[in-house]
């Protein structure tokens, strides 16, 4: 019998993210975590805004995470299937990425965030740097 998938957990986020090559970590105004790849943002900690807040209370979510995605057809796909964490607001309409809380992201085990997150670095790294991770056999998912 297979033990349990370990779920994701936030620290795991930053790991995955520093794990794949030519990463640099910037801080936004607020010191919120930006990672980039080519200065093209991949994974960024987002600070609390108006259109992520909670339905009840209306108080803004101080825990979300953008990741970028390969396109509409995949940012769909997630924020579409409601068995997933993650979502999307107005303000991100036209904008491949989708958003996620660390209050969720243990719905997601640490291979599906593995996943994710290369797929943004993939989507976000010049075809060069893509193609020479990919041909490497090295993967973060591995």
């Amino acid at each position: 019998m297979d033990a349990p998938a370990a779920p994701a957990a936030e620290h795991d986020l930053h790991d995955l993210a520093r794990a794949l090559p030519h990463v640099e970590l910037v801080h936004g105004p607020s010191g919120n975590p930006i990672y980039q790849v080519g200065r093209k943002s991949f994974v960024y900690f987002r600070t609390p805004r108006p259109d992520a807040f909670d339905p009840v209370t209306g108080e803004r979510y101080d825990d979300v995470v953008i990741l970028r995605v390969d396109g509409e057809d995949a940012k769909q796909a997630l924020v579409q299937d409601p068995a997933t964490p993650f979502f999307t607001t107005p303000h991100f309409d036209g904008y491949d990425a989708v958003l996620v809380r660390l209050s969720r992201l243990a719905e997601l085990t640490r291979l599906e965030l593995a996943e994710l997150v290369e797929d943004a670095w993939l989507s976000r790294a010049s075809a060069r740097r893509a193609r020479v991770y990919l041909d490497s056999g090295h993967r973060i998912t591995d």
